[in-house]
């Protein structure tokens, strides 16, 4: 946050984005944020036209399949990681007689299960990157695409 209010900048402070984009014209919210006021009556009138696009934008099926396809990966994915480190830490505190066993030389089964872990986290992370990559990059590009050129913003900034 790298606005100075000319107040102490050690004080705590907690800025607010969405306040902030609203006030900007890049979000319109369903209820009314106090804001600050455009610099002129046609940015207002522009705001408020950029606010329904995305309001139609996230409305429609293209954004929902979008957001149906990360949530069909994420969920399902963060759940097996999760219930596979719960399954970890269970058997370590339960079980130490199995986790103790040698797998190989002095290689137990705890310490394999432990290398499983990060394994498991390159792993999710590789599917994750191609998942995306595959089922949804394309489909945000032309979402993200379709919104800059209805809101006038098609230039890099």
């Amino acid at each position: 946050m790298d606005k100075d209010d000319g107040g102490d900048p050690l004080a705590l402070r907690v800025d607010d984005p969405w306040r902030d984009a609203g006030g900007a014209g890049l979000w319109v919210p369903e209820q009314e944020v106090p804001a600050v006021p455009p610099a002129g009556a046609a940015q207002a009138g522009a705001a408020g036209e950029r606010g329904s696009v995305f309001l139609e934008v996230q409305d429609s099926a293209a954004f929902q399949e979008v957001r149906g396809r990360y949530r069909g990966f994420v969920f399902p994915a963060a759940a097996a990681f999760v219930a596979w480190y719960l399954l970890y830490v269970v058997l370590a505190t339960t079980a130490p007689g199995l986790m103790g066993r040698q797998v190989a030389g002095e290689v137990n089964v705890a310490m394999a299960a432990g290398l499983a872990q990060f394994a498991t986290t390159f792993l999710l992370t590789w599917a994750y990157v191609r998942h995306a990559r595959l089922r949804r990059d394309r489909a945000a590009l032309d979402l993200r695409w379709t919104l800059a050129t209805r809101t006038g913003q098609e230039r890099v900034r």
